[in-house]
């Protein structure tokens, strides 16, 4: 990593309320502890009927296609913003609809806002390629509006297969829109963030939008306890 790259790096954490790093091996790159050896194999069970193979983050792009299930495909979008990272993260992250740069380009958060949420991925030690980035809406609507009920009923059913497909152990919702629309809730932000929900198997946790942090840099510290509590139920802390 370059000096420059690492000085802003150290600022980040400074303005989170780092106070240091951990010098012991990551938590993310130990080895699981090798199982005990078995006397011998166990027999074959007897064939059964079993269930379908789980459907895979390939099969739900291409059922996606081109979509042109709602409006948004007509008013101005590039191309569908469909979602990243690792098929296998314990970390999934959920944003509200591309911006200008993510319908650019293909991929959720890689505007200011997702250079942010970069950082924020590192400082609790894990790396952008390690989680899911994804949205309710895969397509941007015009001027960065936000998106409507119409838009969100034809487009959530995919974000909700990704996340059956993924299983993550932490959803963390990434702003009050996503938040609100995950929840089923018209609670704001600032209520949900900080608290812990049961959701399709994992633990729900909204907080605020990098984009806000970007607005309000003293919100920072909150995110970061947040991320922090994050860290401890993906150690199992």
């Amino acid at each position: 990593m370059a000096s420059e790259d690492l000085s802003a790096h150290l600022e980040f954490f400074g303005e989170l309320g780092v106070a240091g790093v951990r010098l012991e091996p990551d938590w993310r790159d130990r080895p699981a502890a090798e199982p005990p050896p078995s006397a011998a194999p166990a027999p074959a069970p007897p064939p059964q009927d079993l269930p379908p193979p789980a459907e895979t983050l390939e099969a739900i792009r291409a059922d996606l296609g081109n979509c042109t299930r709602c409006k948004l495909h007509g008013l101005g979008r590039r191309q569908i913003v469909f979602g990243v990272g690792n098929p296998d993260a314990r970390l999934m992250f959920v944003g509200e609809a591309p911006g200008a740069d993510e319908d650019l380009q293909g991929e959720p958060f890689v505007g200011r806002a997702g250079q942010l949420l970069t950082k924020i991925i590192e400082a609790i030690g894990l790396r952008r390629q390690d989680v899911y980035i994804a949205n309710v809406i895969k397509c941007r609507p015009p001027n960065n509006r936000n998106p409507e009920s119409d838009e969100v009923e034809q487009c959530e059913r995919f974000l909700f297969r990704q996340i059956d497909t993924i299983r993550p152990t932490v959803i963390v919702a990434l702003g009050k829109f996503a938040a609100q629309s995950l929840l089923r809730t018209t609670d704001p932000i600032t209520r949900l963030r900080g608290r812990e929900f049961r959701y399709r198997d994992a633990i729900l946790m909204p907080t605020y939008h990098p984009a806000y942090l970007l607005r309000t840099p003293s919100a920072k510290r909150e995110v970061w306890g947040d991320m922090k509590r994050v860290r401890e139920i993906l150690k199992g802390e």
